[in-house]
C-alpha cells in the first residue's frame, strides 16, 4: 500500500473542497502543513512567512484569518497556536531581496523558507492562494485559505503577529515615520511622511508612493 506521502505527490487542484485540510487528513496525512504570508503590499519592511504544523486535535476558538481579527484577538491566539503546534516556522524576506526580485516572487520565497524549516517535515502543504512553492513537497493551493483551513489561518496569525512586531521595532530607529501605526502601509499619514523625510533603508524605493521621492 502506498503511504501518504506517496498518494500526495501530485495533488489534483480542488475548487470544490469546502474543507481541504479534513479532505487530507482523512486520507491519512498527519504532518500536514498551511503556509500564508503577510506584508505583499506595504511600502516598507519584510514580506513575512510563517508554516504551521496543527495537530487534528488542536483547540483554537475564534481562528480565522489574521485580517478578520483584532490585535488582541491576534496576540492571543499566536500564543496558543505556538503552545499546540505540532512544528512552526518564520521566514522574512528584507526589503534589498524584495527590490532585486519582486514583491511576487519574494513572497512565493519566504513562504518556501518557512516550509523548508519546519521539523518534522510535512507531508502536504495548503498554500494560501493560487500559487505553488519552490519546494520539493506535495502541495494544494487554496484561494481563501485562511478562512477554510485552520493550519492557514494560524500561519497567517503568527505571519502578521510577528511582523507587526519587526515594525515596532523599526519604529525606534525611524520615528517620523510612525511604523508603529501603519505598519508600513500606504496610509495617507505615511505618504505625508514620505514626502516630507524622503525614504529610509527601509522603504521599497520600486513601489509607487516610494519611487517618486528618491533621488
Amino acid at each position: 500500500m502506498a503511504s501518504p506521502r506517496a498518494k500526495a505527490q501530485h495533488p489534483a487542484l480542488l475548487p470544490l473542497v469546502t474543507d481541504p485540510e479534513a479532505h487530507f487528513r482523512q486520507q491519512g496525512i498527519a504532518f500536514l502543513a498551511g503556509v500564508d504570508e503577510v506584508g505583499r503590499g506595504p511600502l516598507a519592511g519584510p514580506v513575512v512567512a510563517a508554516a504551521v504544523i496543527l495537530p487534528a486535535t488542536a483547540l483554537l476558538p475564534g481562528l480565522t484569518d489574521s485580517k478578520l481579527l483584532s490585535a488582541v484577538q491576534r496576540e492571543t491566539l499566536d500564543q496558543q497556536v505556538r503552545q499546540q503546534a505540532v512544528a512552526l516556522a518564520i521566514a522574512e524576506i528584507g526589503v534589498a531581496e524584495i527590490e532585486v526580485l519582486g514583491i511576487g516572487v519574494a513572497s512565493l520565497r519566504a513562504m518556501a523558507q518557512a516550509v523548508q524549516q519546519l521539523e518534522p517535515a510535512p507531508e502536504m502543504v495548503l498554500v494560501d492562494g493560487p500559487w505553488r512553492l519552490p519546494v520539493a513537497v506535495a502541495q494544494q493551493p487554496v484561494v481563501q485559505g485562511d478562512r477554510l483551513c485552520p493550519s492557514i489561518a494560524a500561519a497567517s496569525i503568527l505571519a502578521k503577529v510577528h511582523r507587526d512586531r519587526r515594525m515596532q521595532e523599526y519604529h525606534r530607529f525611524y520615528p517620523q515615520y510612525n511604523f508603529a501605526g501603519h505598519k508600513g502601509y500606504a496610509t495617507q499619514e505615511h505618504l505625508a511622511a514620505i514626502r516630507r523625510w524622503g525614504p529610509c533603508p527601509l522603504h521599497r524605493r520600486t513601489f509607487r508612493g516610494v519611487r517618486e521621492w528618491c533621488p
